[in-house]
């Protein structure tokens, strides 16, 4: 099939403002025509007939999106919406800063227009499950009393919101780290709502309360209170109590070899499956890829300049992808997927529907685990088989992980590289 002007044919199709033959829209006029018209009358600010001018990048970014009918579809959005208070920022209403989506109550609509401006640089960087838990700890504390209230705030801004904040500096804050800290604030608030019924201050809990109180609730209760009696501790605040943690699982393997080739005969050959799960499945059972590193990976860590090969650079050290994988990844970087638009400077492998984002870990993991392939068994499998046939210097350089990790998997599969430095200078 050709476009009619291929064909040296009129089209009845073409634009009759930019003469393009895709997305048509009504009867004369293409979506993206249509889309840019719409876009500037909503960023227009009414007292100068102009675009304001904090927004023109708005604009910019918006006009690259793959599926204009689905922007022009969101501008149309009822009153309450994310296009209405774009509206009012255009004609200078309302602010165009965090502090207005602060000063709002948060919903779905409110939180992508900001992830919106904040893709497009209109808005400074921030990160939405950080700021999300504020006004959520806000709503969790309303009952308790004023001291206990003071205490759980402090416990969330020193202990949880910094752990937090290095995640995401360290490009490591995942949901799944995020809910786990909420669950610890939400216990944390319900033992500190359980000595307000008892009239008791955190600072009189004696331990054999607190025994009396974690029996009677189950087992992980005590886990996610572990952070917040560890910093009663170290702040002085009560140090007549302790929490104990649970110690964590060895690491172990229960995906035997012949099943994690299974996966990855599956994952190579049903075209069925979605690329960015073949690929994201195949890092994981070939090379050892956690979820949470795939999800965020850049297309400048793919190299395809060579007709022949593919290299992935994972960590440090380039490796050549085996086919097909070497082909899924060309046709990854030719089209990755549904992002919404493209902003400058993001260059995910695989964008997310969060405007700017990445893909979330919670989408590659649930469409793997429907394939019936649990990612933390896979990745364990690959480790193990791949530790009994890498030295474990070259594996940890290779697959991003440290020493340490690498030596404890040698150990695991029961391989000895001691003299590998000795037998490779030979």
């Amino acid at each position: 099939m050709v476009c009619a002007g291929c064909a040296d044919e009129s089209s009845i199709f073409a634009c009759t403002e930019c003469g393009r033959e895709d997305h048509p829209y009504g009867n004369s006029r293409c979506a993206r025509c249509i889309l840019k018209e719409r876009l500037t009358l909503t960023l227009t600010d009414p007292a100068t007939g102009q675009i304001r001018p904090e927004l023109e990048p708005l604009l910019t970014a918006m006009m690259t999106t793959k599926r204009p009918q689905t922007t022009i579809y969101w501008l149309v959005r009822p009153p309450g919406h994310g296009p209405a208070l774009l509206r009012e920022m255009a004609a200078g209403r309302v602010p165009i800063s965090h502090d207005t989506f602060r000063s709002l109550p948060m919903n779905p609509a409110r939180n992508y227009l900001r992830d919106l401006l904040a893709a497009a640089g209109i808005l400074e960087p921030y990160e939405p499950q950080i700021e999300r838990i504020t006004p959520w700890l806000e709503d969790l504390t309303a009952t308790l009393s004023d001291v206990h209230r003071h205490t759980a705030n402090q416990f969330a801004r020193w202990v949880i919101l910094r752990r937090l904040h290095d995640h995401a500096e360290r490009g490591t804050l995942t949901r799944a780290i995020v809910q786990t800290s909420r669950h610890s604030l939400k216990q944390a608030v319900a033992l500190l709502g359980w000595l307000d019924q008892h009239e008791t201050r955190i600072t009189e809990l004696r331990q054999i309360d607190l025994d009396r109180y974690l029996d009677a609730r189950p087992r992980h209760t005590g886990r996610s209170l572990h952070p917040f009696g560890r910093w009663l501790n170290r702040t002085g605040i009560n140090t007549n109590i302790q929490i104990g943690r649970l110690t964590p699982s060895k690491a172990h393997v229960v995906m035997s070899d012949a099943d994690r080739w299974t996966h990855v005969h599956t994952l190579i050959h049903d075209d069925a499956i979605r690329r960015y799960v073949r690929i994201s499945g195949l890092f994981m059972l070939l090379f050892a890829q956690p979820v949470t590193a795939i999800s965020r990976m850049r297309a400048s860590q793919i190299d395809a300049s060579n007709p022949e090969r593919v290299f992935v650079t994972f960590d440090r050290t380039p490796v050549q992808m085996p086919e097909p994988l070497d082909q899924l990844l060309r046709e990854q970087l030719l089209d990755k997927g549904s992002a919404v638009f493209v902003a400058d400077g993001q260059d995910w492998l695989f964008p997310g529907a969060i405007p700017g984002g990445h893909l979330v870990t919670e989408n590659i993991r649930s469409r793997l685990t429907a394939l019936g392939i649990h990612c933390r068994e896979a990745r364990h499998a690959a480790l193990f088989s791949l530790a009994a046939e890498v030295p474990h210097m070259i594996l940890a350089q290779t697959l991003g992980i440290s020493q340490t990790a690498a030596s404890h998997w040698a150990a695991l599969a029961a391989r000895d590289w001691g003299d590998y430095i000795a037998a490779r200078a030979e």
